[in-house]
């Protein structure tokens, strides 16, 4: 029988050790909403990282049904999201879900060691200098100044003042602490500024939530980097979406 899960507690546990899952829940914010089947779990998360999500997890047999119910009770702009292996299946077994694209989950449970430079959380007076920076260094970022859930934005200064490498603290939630809109200035760039400014980030969120996270491109091999290097682990996650 599917259930319908009201409380963080039960999020958490139905949940078990999927990061995803709890990230999703939200703290169970207004809108959010959980069910459950047999071993399988699935969150609808609106307007989580720009998108209305619906993130999964457990085996197959017990996630199509979790799907199809969960698809009719929120709407089909809800996306599908999990491990890719079985965003892939449901792509194959569920009817009108359609296999979107494959990225990078990466979390850790542990503060990163090394220099942070000269990071430092930015004001809102740098605001201007923020979105003008991602317009041009990472123009598709989802993080941008103004957006729901965007919280602050970590920024690394060059002597003469110029804002060369921000992060966001974006879609945090209680136990989990999320980075977003990674970008460093093209001429500044090889230099170290993200892996600081990411460490600076990463080692406050952790103080303040125990884990932290974030989704990178698989393509992106240079990030991907970074982010090892600052000992997060990678999973191989994929989203779908509804005809």
């Amino acid at each position: 029988m599917i259930r319908e899960l009201s409380t963080l507690g039960d999020v958490l546990t139905a949940a078990g050790d999927d990061l995803t899952i709890v990230w999703a829940a939200q703290d169970m914010r207004p809108g959010t909403r959980a069910f459950a089947l047999g071993e399988a779990v699935a969150v609808a998360a609106p307007a989580l990282a720009r998108r209305d999500r619906l993130v999964v997890a457990g085996p197959l047999d017990d996630v199509a049904p979790l799907v199809r119910h969960a698809l009719a009770e929120v709407g089909p702009a809800y996306r599908p999201m999990g491990d890719e292996g079985l965003v892939r299946a449901l792509a194959e077994r569920v009817e009108r879900v359609r296999f979107e694209a494959a990225f990078l989950w990466m979390q850790t449970a542990a503060p990163a060691p090394g220099e942070v430079g000269k990071t430092v959380w930015l004001e809102d007076a740098d605001t201007a200098r923020v979105s003008e920076l991602l317009a041009v260094a990472a123009p598709g970022s989802y993080a941008v100044p103004g957006v729901p859930g965007v919280r602050r934005w970590a920024g690394m200064r060059a002597d003469s003042g110029e804002l060369v490498s921000v992060a966001a603290d974006a879609w945090s939630c209680s136990s989990v602490g999320f980075i977003a809109g990674v970008a460093t200035a093209g001429a500044r760039r090889r230099r170290g500024h993200s892996e600081a400014v990411c460490r600076f980030v990463l080692n406050d969120l952790m103080a303040a939530h125990g884990r932290v996270a974030l989704m990178a491109d698989s393509w992106n091999g240079s990030a991907v980097g970074v982010y090892e290097r600052l000992g997060m682990s990678l999973r191989n996650v994929a989203a779908a979406h509804a005809d």
